[in-house]
């Protein structure tokens, strides 16, 4: 399929494009119209079409004659356990958590947190609430109290279902602690709780309020999925926002049903029986979308996973995996491989397993560094294939369109504009900009199927978040270009453009050199305050564990390498070597809260945080050496 013309149908020709691929879907009514703008100005997609969300997943593969085959892979070398899943279990399972919620009065609309690690329950209650048209919302399993209640006050949950606890590597951590404070905390308080016990921590139950998750699900009747409207939500999201609360992204049931298909089908190029594997977590959107839903509407086996690339137990984990489940679509985020680089540089771990099953390598999360792109294309011959999207879009804004039109790869390029998504690039005044002029990314309206129609219980903060710069454009939030070929360069966050002496600078520019030396297992440059220039350029770097070079001489590398590739104008001077760089639990790095540690501000941890030790380690090192770098003469 040519990619130039299928592209511009799903702009020029919505209606049509997007009416042909919701026929894919197996609706209880079929939509008549596709797309509608409200009174409010909202745009709504399929608004007379009903459906069940659940029932695709599940029951219309039994129903299909496929009940026998493999819906979910389970493996957890934290808690050493396997086991495989098929749709026909699926179903049962996922029915009788339905009926068990529906005991505790749980119907149609209402709301429930699932708070878990990464175990198939976690799935299956997901599917659980789709199946009876509550809306689900799941937070990370082990955030903290403060951070649940958060979410508790705001989704108004009627039942929270949680575990005993987590596990971490070797570490377990018990979750019904933080559950009681954050429902201690908490001004909403739910009707039950339903806890899943697992073997290795068995906690205590408050009688007539909490009650044991299997005893219950165990006594409960099958329930039927429920219809609901296209537009009704499916399910709510918590991503960070700018003042500190975070923002509850809905997801629509039509929409979203629509969107996990055609991507699969075009972007993925995913078939009916394959394997595909995003090694994530159910706390995030990937989760969301391609370990649940997508996977399972598309008639794939799903591969859920507890555990990390590294250390449950080594460094070939990954590989493992993909050799012991025949796994096709593999996906994940571009710091899960840098982990796996910097403890085998020389990957030894991966000639130990046989990849042949394996067809491509998805990234997405973060911008994936040249460096790392080229050491994975060198180490598994496979199309290392980067792609670009948000919580709020729940799948690929920009992508290299696996199932219509493959394009060569461009380093530090996500590749071209995924079908419905037009995106464009704006100056401060909301100007188009011409190729290879960098400002802000944004998404002209409307938004394809799968977006975010508005935030829950809050359309005036999704007007001042996304909509509100530039009218008639959705903002990203990203900086980026689109050079003379189509291809779209994210660059980083609005925020990570730093301004020396009046030029603007990207940081993930100078983040692909400085990654780009051979010691450089990860790193993070970020701009902090400077009294004469405004900003300067801090580079924050992790070297290999194979390195031989001193840290001294990789600083001088580092300092000439950026002078020669972007200028004297970068004033690049400064290189710490750092031991660890703090991150979100979804690998994300955290350069806004290093930036206000280095600009000595007051910063709120954020509730993603993945250890905060870390975080504590930077603060000591920047705020012994690095503060005040202009009138300590550091530079």
């Amino acid at each position: 399929m040519e990619y130039n013309h299928f592209y511009q149908q799903s702009i020029l020709q919505r209606g049509k494009f997007w009416g042909r691929k919701a026929a894919k879907i197996a609706w209880y009514k079929a939509p008549k119209t596709v797309l509608t703008l409200d009174k409010q100005g909202y745009y709504k997609w399929y608004p007379d079409g009903e459906l069940n969300t659940c029932y695709l997943a599940v029951d219309k593969h039994v129903k299909d004659g496929k009940g026998g085959e493999v819906a979910m892979i389970y493996d957890s070398p934290v808690s050493n356990t396997k086991r495989k899943y098929t749709y026909d279990e699926v179903k049962l399972r996922v029915s009788k958590i339905s009926g068990a919620l529906r005991d505790k009065g749980v119907e149609k609309g209402d709301t429930v947190i699932i708070y878990m690690p990464m175990v198939p329950d976690a799935a299956f209650s997901m599917l659980a609430c789709a199946r009876l048209g509550a809306v689900h919302s799941v937070v990370f399993g082990g955030f903290a109290p403060h951070e649940l209640a958060i979410r508790i006050d705001d989704a108004k949950p009627k039942v929270i279902i949680s575990a005993s606890c987590g596990i971490e590597f070797d570490k377990i951590i018990p979750y019904k602690p933080l559950l009681e404070n954050a429902i201690q905390e908490a001004e909403h308080q739910p009707s039950a709780c339903l806890i899943l016990q697992r073997e290795m921590h068995i906690c205590s139950l408050q009688e007539g309020f909490d009650f044991d998750f299997e005893e219950s699900v165990n006594a409960a009747e099958p329930a039927d999925c429920v219809k609901v409207n296209a537009t009704d939500p499916l399910y709510i999201l918590y991503t960070s926002g700018t003042t500190g609360k975070p923002k509850g992204i809905v997801r629509d049931n039509g929409g979203h049903a629509v969107a996990m298909q055609f991507s699969m089908d075009y972007v993925y190029n995913a078939k009916k029986g394959d394997v595909f594997w995003a090694a994530s977590d159910v706390g995030w959107v990937v989760g969301h979308s391609y370990i649940v839903y997508a996977p399972l509407i598309a008639g794939c086996t799903t591969v859920f996973f507890e555990g990390k690339p590294v250390r449950t137990p080594d460094p070939g984990t990954f590989w493992r995996m993909i050799e012991e489940y025949k796994v096709n679509i593999f996906f994940t985020a571009p710091t899960a491989f840098r982990a796996i680089r910097k403890e085998d540089p020389e990957s030894e771990y991966l000639k130990k397993y046989d990849l042949s099953s394996l067809r491509t390598i998805f990234v997405a999360g973060e911008r994936c560094d040249p460096s790392t792109l080229k050491w994975l294309q060198e180490i598994t011959q496979k199309p290392i294939i980067d792609h670009w999207w948000q919580t709020e879009t729940g799948w690929a804004i920009v992508a290299n369109m696996m199932g219509v039109e493959q394009f060569p790869v461009k380093e530090g390029s996500a590749t071209k504009p995924v079908c419905g998504y037009e995106v464009q690039i704006l100056d401060e005044t909301g100007e188009v900009l011409g190729p290879n002029q960098e400002g802000f990314v944004c998404i002209k309206e409307p938004l394809p199927p799968g977006c975010l129609p508005t935030l829950w219980n809050d359309d005036e903060r999704f007007q001042e978040s996304y909509m509100e710069k530039f009218p008639g454009y959705y903002l990203t939030g990203d900086g980026g270009y689109i050079d003379p070929d189509g291809y779209v360069f994210i660059m980083g966050r609005i925020d990570d453009v730093i301004n020396v002496a009046g030029h603007r600078l990207s940081t993930g520019e100078m983040e692909e050199i400085v990654s780009s030396h051979t010691a450089v297992a990860e790193c993070a440059v970020i701009g902090i305050e400077d009294e004469l220039t405004g900003q300067k350029p801090l580079g924050l770097v992790v070297l290999k564990d194979t390195s031989t070079i001193s840290g001294e001489e990789v600083q001088q590398d580092l300092v000439a390498l950026v002078r020669a590739q972007v200028g004297a104008v970068a004033a690049f001077r400064t290189v710490v070597i750092v031991k660890r760089l703090p991150k979100t639990r979804s690998g994300k790095i955290l350069r806004k809260t290093m930036r206000m540690i280095a600009d000595d501000k007051v910063f709120t941890l954020p509730s993603t945080i993945d250890d905060p030790a870390i975080l504590e380690e930077l603060k000591v090192i920047l705020q012994n050496n690095y503060i005040g770098l202009v009138s300590k003469k550091q530079f």
